[in-house]
């Protein structure tokens, strides 16, 4: 996949007197086609185009153009951030003039994407224009949502209402449709997990606190949910080690041994995965000098684990919210 630097041969720079559709789209970060989309079906073009000659984009025409993109990523339909783009609004208002939120997420087929658009059902404005750029491969735009939606809603909220469930819809169009829309589906988890990973980079160093270890079940390939424990954990200021997909069973009581962790949450996506017995191995092994032996607590998470036989001494977190109140609990000095 070529980078707008790649392309251009230098990042894209501000807007000079004009630019072309092809610079214009590089520097908003959506394909040329959305840019002519626009401009055919919205009237969103250049004011001073001549016919016959190619359309250069002036500073005011670019504006026009920048305020319809962050109206469409708060999941405005097209056409309306058209006209409330021209109109000079950032957000839409009702006639009395106080502001209003964005409108309501149940669209026309039309305006929603007709039969390419992903099954959401009635969504947050923000996962729609996400799911929007998704279908439409927009990586850039897929990336910047992704950052403004953590950077204003915080994982939790973030994840639950506007990743999770594009996530769910992207999957459920590709068991609908087949192989065609897998790349949909792979574009927006592989954003998805970039945008937590950066979140959870950001945690400063331990402190006197045991941290918590993450890991998917042996076997377990489903890691994604585990980057959103970790950003909300470093939100948190709390510590914690990830180990990812398919951690071997010996694997994962070694580093319980090594650490001596506050916690251990254990993922699992499908039910062959759950390994209760492992879960029980794991609350059980203890780390510290003879006689002054501490265990750590155990979650179980995900729906792998669903089901009344949850293994004696164990806890079972409903959501990440919950999960990450569970461990700030468990991991207070």
């Amino acid at each position: 996949m070529n980078s707008p630097s790649a392309e251009s041969g230098a990042p894209p720079t501000e807007p000079g007197p004009s630019l072309s559709t092809g610079g214009v789209a590089r520097l908003l970060g959506v394909s040329p086609t959305t840019v002519r989309s626009w401009e055919r079906r919205y009237g969103i073009g250049p004011a001073g185009h001549q016919s016959g000659r190619h359309r250069l984009w002036a500073p005011a025409d670019i504006a026009l153009l920048q305020a319809m993109c962050g109206l469409t990523a708060r999941g405005v339909p097209p056409a309306e951030a058209a006209r409330l783009a021209r109109q000079g609004d950032a957000r839409p208002r009702p006639a009395g003039g106080a502001e209003r939120p964005a409108p309501a997420v149940r669209e026309s087929a039309r305006e929603s994407g007709g039969r390419s658009a992903l099954p959401l059902g009635a969504v947050r404005p923000e996962c729609r224009g996400l799911a929007r750029a998704a279908v439409r491969l927009d990586a850039p735009a897929v990336q910047r949502m992704l950052r403004q939606v953590v950077e204003e809603l915080g994982t939790v909220t973030a994840w639950d209402e506007v990743m999770l469930p594009a996530l769910r819809a992207a999957g459920r169009k590709w068991a609908a449709e087949g192989e065609r829309y897998v790349e949909v589906e792979h574009l927006l988890s592989w954003h998805v997990s970039t945008t937590l990973r950066l979140v959870a980079a950001a945690a400063g160093p331990a402190g006197p606190v045991r941290p918590v270890l993450l890991a998917c079940m042996p076997g377990e390939q489903h890691s994604l949910p585990l980057d959103a424990v970790a950003a909300g954990l470093t939100e948190r200021g709390l510590p914690f080690r990830i180990f990812g997909a398919a951690v071997p069973a010996g694997a994962l009581l070694e580093a319980v041994r090594r650490t001596g962790p506050s916690a251990v949450l254990l993922w699992s996506q499908s039910r062959p995965t759950a390994d209760r017995r492992l879960a029980l191995q794991t609350a059980a092994t203890g780390w510290g000098v003879r006689g002054a032996r501490a265990r750590p607590a155990v979650l179980l998470a995900g729906p792998g684990w669903a089901g009344p036989a949850r293994p004696a001494g164990t806890l079972r977190p409903r959501g990440l919210g919950e999960a990450l109140d569970r461990l700030a609990e468990l991991m207070a000095p």
